[in-house]
């Protein structure tokens, strides 16, 4: 077969005059949130990687959607009660540590000062519609999910870092991602 050249995958693709990108190609990471299904799916490129079950907000308090982006992380975050929300009104502050801060393990923002997927100390709430617009994760998923995003997010710390901000649980870290990362939240 002299002066015949065999093309097979992406360069039979281009010569066909098909666009050659792979479909499940590496690229950044994505969070989708489903409000009905009350999950959230972490993608990698068009690859589903992990789903968790959640906590969304209630009819009267419901969470945002639309598409947004995450450019900050707060490890052992305090709970600050909205100060013009009449349900939050007898409540005070609770700082990092605290037992009875209802914030677990980390808060990402999505929609700066009001919504973030946090860390829950209401286990048996994942999967209803029980917050006042927030996502509520398991303390274990979230520290898995923070550490995703702040990792695709342009700000990577080493395992020893993550392990003293876990054994600091009195000690706020507040990281900011200079390559936001994406989240979409539908019904």
């Amino acid at each position: 077969m002299a002066g015949v050249a065999v093309l097979s995958g992406a360069g039979f693709a281009a010569a066909a005059g098909v666009d050659a990108r792979p479909v499940e190609s590496a690229g950044p990471l994505r969070l989708e949130a489903d409000l009905s299904e009350r999950k959230l799916h972490v993608y990698h490129g068009g690859s589903r990687i992990e789903s968790y079950d959640v906590a969304v907000g209630e009819p009267e308090h419901p969470t945002p959607t639309g598409d947004f982006t995450i450019s900050k992380v707060v490890w052992n975050p305090a709970w600050v009660p909205p100060p013009d929300a009449e349900w939050a009104e007898d409540e005070t502050r609770k700082e990092p540590g605290d037992p009875d801060n209802p914030m677990q393990a980390a808060k990402i923002f999505f929609v700066e000062p009001d919504y973030y997927i946090h860390g829950t100390d209401a286990a048996q709430t994942l999967g209803e519609a029980a917050s006042h617009g927030c996502i509520r994760m398991a303390p274990a998923d979230v520290e898995r999910l923070a550490r995703q995003v702040q990792e695709h997010g342009g700000e990577s710390r080493s395992d020893a870092w993550y392990e003293r901000v876990k054994a600091s649980d009195t000690e706020r870290r507040t990281v900011r991602l200079p390559d936001p990362v994406a989240i979409e939240i539908h019904e």
